[in-house]
């Protein structure tokens, strides 16, 4: 099915002739429409419960595609699996609560402290190290704009962070084991049970199709159209200069921001979130795992 997916990308948009770094931004752009669309729901539904939607609607879309085998769901292979998927959730929902009280690029760009930590402690090279100095210049250029305004709003996009610098680690294990998109459909359908109080604050969606249509939109844009075009992606530049395009995340997620949201940055954000994309561009690029998750 993963096939017929990316297969039916190619042939609706005709992306081989589409430079892969537009296919990319193409990809991010969808992601960041869908986290705009979530910011809209916050007007009706708190953002952890928006998280738990996203969450639902990944686990029922992946158990539905991989059919997880026996082995999945038992012993080691499962808790590891649960654990993978109640962090990836918990990141979720930190960055929903971040982007409720951030603008988008801003939430983004101290989200990115996490990748960029795994890859200095991971390698310790010179480059790394300089690339983890640049990130923080950056996040402390945006911090000492948005801590007396959103104190909450920051240490969530921090928890965020701290959460997908677990997210990568636990993947490369999960991967290791052989269990790939397997451990995460396991992994969110755990979370989603796990998580289910939050369910109790999406009460509004279900007597509202617009409400329920902007839901499954977030789940859309947010997941299936990116991962989508991240696969053609990767097929046509591999994993290494995938992971140089991650320095554009920040920079879509600003612009999108701005366009959709109207959400203009100071010339300091603006200063800082340039430095974290500077920082992203500098870094090894060894580690392909740091792709937002599902």
């Amino acid at each position: 099915m993963q096939d017929l997916l990316v297969h039916q990308v190619v042939r609706v948009l005709k992306v081989r002739r589409v430079p892969a770094p537009l296919l990319f931004v193409a990809g991010a752009s969808s992601m960041y429409l869908g986290a705009a669309v979530a910011f809209w729901l916050f007007a009706e539904i708190n953002p952890a419960s928006v998280a738990w939607l996203r969450s639902l609607g990944a686990a029922l879309v992946l158990l539905a595609w991989r059919r997880p085998g026996r082995r999945a769901w038992r012993g080691r292979t499962f808790w590891l699996a649960a654990l993978f998927g109640l962090v990836t959730a918990l990141m979720n929902i930190a960055f929903y609560e971040a982007l409720a009280r951030l603008p988008l690029g801003t939430a983004v760009a101290l989200e990115f402290v996490g990748p960029v930590l795994v890859a200095a402690f991971g390698s310790r090279t010179k480059r790394d190290i300089a690339a983890l100095l640049l990130v923080i210049c950056g996040v402390l250029l945006i911090v000492d704009v948005q801590w007396s305004g959103s104190t909450l709003g920051v240490l969530f996009a921090l928890a965020a962070a701290l959460l997908w610098a677990a997210y990568i680690l636990l993947g490369k294990r999960v991967a290791d084991i052989g269990l790939g998109v397997d451990g995460l459909a396991v992994g969110f359908a755990v979370a989603t049970v796990v998580l289910v109080p939050l369910a109790f604050g999406t009460g509004p969606v279900w007597g509202s199709p617009e409400l329920l249509l902007m839901s499954v939109g977030v789940g859309l844009l947010a997941t299936v159209l990116p991962y989508a075009l991240d696969q053609v992606v990767l097929r046509r530049l591999g994993h290494a200069s995938f992971a140089l395009l991650l320095a554009l995340l920040p920079v879509t997620a600003t612009a999108i921001g701005l366009l959709v949201l109207r959400q203009v940055p100071t010339i300091p954000e603006a200063l800082g979130i340039a430095a974290v994309v500077g920082g992203l561009t500098l870094r090894s690029r060894e580690p392909a795992a740091t792709t937002e998750p599902l």
